[in-house]
């Protein structure tokens, strides 16, 4: 058995995809951002970063092991399970750069194109412009690279389980795939998957609940140090 730690973004549906692609025995637990689930001591204790996604995986040989961060819950699903991560040592180096690529990336990128496109306060077109071009210019460095290839390593890995679903909400946050045929075509193959096709309708409904900003949410933003004060040990 594996808690899943989730919250229905784009980084909880990077595990949530391997989870379901393997079939493993999972029970999710819902981190409700908006309500400071993540500042619980109890979650601080699973992920001292105070994000989601995370996993506590029961089914080891010594007792339960806690990760967190994505791409590390990934390769470790991956080399528990055997499947979707090259074992080879230039496919291993290959899927380690995408992975890294994505969480230094493409990754906080998008996060930030997303705050400055739904959540910033008015005036703020300069942060937008500047992660839109950042978000752009990853696209770009996907679009070479699924130059004739249908997946990132050619074959499905947890390359492209991480690096999908950024570009799964492209329309929302305010960019364009118009110019990116290979990643266009990429995105229609990964979406038509069961597998992602569950993981994406985890907590469906509690998918865009509410409208959090940045003046009426503090507790998803304008975080600093203190606000680990209460949690962790």
């Amino acid at each position: 058995m594996i808690d899943f730690y989730f919250a229905p973004t784009p980084n909880g549906w990077k595990v949530g995809i391997m989870l379901e692609e393997c079939g493993f025995d999972y029970q999710t637990h819902l981190i409700r951002l908006s309500e400071g689930d993540q500042f619980s001591p109890e979650f601080l204790a699973i992920s001292p970063n105070a994000k989601m996604p995370a996993i506590v995986d029961h089914e080891v040989d010594a007792a339960p092991v806690s990760v967190f961060e994505s791409g590390a819950i990934l390769i470790h699903l991956a080399e528990r399970s055997g499947r979707f991560m090259p074992t080879d040592p230039l496919g291993r180096k290959e899927v380690l750069e995408w992975l890294f690529w994505q969480v230094g990336n493409q990754g906080p990128m998008a996060g930030q194109l997303s705050h400055f496109k739904n959540y910033a306060p008015e005036g703020q077109e300069y942060g937008f412009k500047r992660y839109l071009g950042e978000y752009d210019r990853n696209l770009g460095v996907l679009e070479r690279r699924l130059k004739h290839r249908a997946f990132i390593l050619g074959d499905y890995s947890i390359a492209d389980m991480i690096c999908f679903p950024w570009v799964f909400i492209a329309r929302p946050l305010g960019a364009s795939l118009d110019e990116f045929p290979n990643v266009t075509a990429w995105r229609q193959r990964i979406k038509q998957r069961p597998a992602v096709q569950r993981a994406i309708d985890l907590y469906k409904d509690m998918q865009n609940r509410g409208q959090h900003t940045a003046q009426n949410n503090n507790v998803l933003f304008n975080q600093s140090a203190k606000s680990f004060s209460n949690g962790g040990e």
